[in-house]
């Protein structure tokens, strides 16, 4: 199915063309013409399914086709309330791109940086706010936002919401919210507190699921590397030297860890920067800015990052330890392996980890393949896990292919691009 076929107006469509889209993944199939109805819309979906122009693109459609009605000073018409301050800036940029015809207006606010230039850009009017919960609370209570004129609220990434303590923030924005309206719940689970929610929210939803766990992973060519904890910075270093890891997402538990790992990638020229929440939104910004332009090879994130970063074609992804939380390893390697590409997804597991393993394991309905051959095997008597599936071949010291798929070259790079932002 293409774009056309979904009745989008033409400056949508023209801007789709110029941004390489002509294809819409199944979310985008099943949302749009929904929200275009003007229906409440309950969406369970991993990242990496295309879901934010899943509900961007209709609700410039929307607004767009509204706008003859308007009379008087804008007011915010449509609000998108997102976890973290990196979703709601690149979810600025999907709006940015997809509504680059239609004239109307939008602004991200979120906290840690000044609030000048937020409220500079509202008090000049916009259509589309995308806000993070604590800096929308703030300038509301200043006065500079009213939403009594909304039409259209988004809840984005709900459980991500729960798991970072925002849900009495989201709970306070939802009682200012005009009664009348048309909402958009997103999760990629349904916890008991986020249906109770989805409950308060919704009013007769339809209900659009797609991409469960097991096939997001299927899309993402997963190995698994036993290593005793101290030798995880050779293993990796070890990695790093196959050419064919053109980008690279490592995934640290803590922030101490993530500079560390970077302090051994530089000391060894491999170029690296870390994100996590000591780091300035500044900071944060220019080492995804650089990573994305292929300034840097290797970023080093915390969870922070494990969600809402929108990398196009990251080739692998690196747990250099593996999450407490089974679901988070679906959101991390989710990070590679987007909108139909391939991608590859390489797990460090030490002894102590082996717990973690197996939950992440039973959650995924399948075995990681162990990588047996490396110079840094477990050493005798440590943890060896009960891990079906094949073996795989490390790539030699020559700096062969890691994976015997990839002596043919990447696969699945190159295809073409859909709406996945």
């Amino acid at each position: 199915m293409a774009f056309r076929k979904l009745e989008l107006i033409e400056p949508i469509l023209k801007a789709l063309a110029g941004e390489g889209y002509t294809t819409p993944t199944p979310i985008q199939q099943q949302s749009i013409p929904l929200i275009l109805e003007r229906k409440d819309l309950l969406g369970c979906a991993q990242t990496g399914t295309g879901k934010t122009a899943a509900f961007a693109i209709p609700i410039l459609q929307i607004l767009y086709e509204d706008k003859s009605t308007e009379r008087g000073p804008k007011h915010i018409k449509a609000l998108i309330l997102t976890p973290t301050r990196e979703l709601a800036i690149q979810i600025g940029e999907s709006f940015a791109a997809y509504g680059k015809y239609t004239g109307l207006t939008h602004t991200v606010i979120f906290g840690g940086v000044s609030q000048m230039h937020q409220t500079n850009q509202l008090q000049r009017g916009v259509d589309i706010l995308i806000a993070t919960p604590g800096r929308l609370l703030d300038l509301m209570s200043q006065g500079y936002i009213g939403l009594q004129h909304l039409k259209i609220f988004v809840l984005d990434e709900a459980d991500r919401m729960l798991d970072m303590g925002f849900i009495h923030d989201v709970k306070r924005v939802i009682i200012k919210l005009p009664a009348k309206r048309q909402t958009l719940f997103f999760s990629a689970t349904m916890p008991p507190e986020i249906q109770t929610l989805a409950n308060v929210l919704l009013t007769k939803p339809s209900k659009v699921e797609v991409t469960p766990v097991s096939s997001t992973v299927d899309a993402i060519e997963q190995s698994l590397y036993l290593v005793d904890k101290g030798n995880k910075p050779g293993l990796l270093l070890y990695l790093l030297k196959n050419k064919a890891i053109i980008t690279a997402l490592v995934f640290t538990r803590t922030k101490h860890g993530a500079d560390k790992v970077v302090k051994i990638l530089l000391k060894e020229n491999i170029t690296a920067a870390a994100i996590h929440g000591n780091k300035s939104q500044n900071a944060r910004q220019h080492a995804l800015s650089n990573f994305k332009n292929g300034n840097l090879r290797v970023l080093v994130a915390t969870d922070i990052a494990a969600r809402g970063i929108d990398i196009d074609e990251l080739t692998h992804v690196i747990n250099f330890e593996l999450p407490n939380v089974p679901e988070t390893y679906v959101h991390r390697i989710g990070r590679t392996g987007r909108a139909g590409n391939t991608g590859i997804a390489i797990s460090f597991c030490d002894q102590e980890e082996r717990t973690e393993l197996k939950d992440i394991q039973k959650l995924i309905a399948k075995n990681i393949p162990v990588v047996d051959s490396h110079p840094y095997p477990l050493s005798a008597g440590s943890f060896v896990p009960q891990v079906g599936g094949p073996k795989i071949q490390a790539f030699n010291r020559g700096g062969r292919g890691m994976h015997s798929s990839d002596r043919g070259g990447r696969r699945g790079y190159g295809t073409q691009r859909t709406g996945n932002k």
